[in-house]
């Protein structure tokens, strides 16, 4: 198996579990956790974790391909 895509996997494999077990919010209603214009509280979403990811997976195809084409 080609070191780089193996490299990839295990990112990959380690990612999954960590953006699948997050921890939850606080309990409760109420105001959003985020102060005024950018609180200290403000947290990053799964949304961000999944561009991460995507990103990841894209650069990882794109290394892929260029050491196939290069063999």
């Amino acid at each position: 198996m080609n070191p780089t895509l193996r490299r990839i996997l295990l990112v990959l494999i380690v990612m999954i579990p960590v953006i699948a077990f997050a921890q939850p919010g606080p309990p409760g209603g109420g105001s959003p956790p985020c102060g005024p214009p950018f609180g200290p509280a403000c947290p990053i979403d799964g949304g961000v974790s999944l561009l991460i990811a995507a990103g990841l997976a894209y650069g990882g195809k794109k290394a892929y391909d260029s050491g196939r084409k290069k063999a």
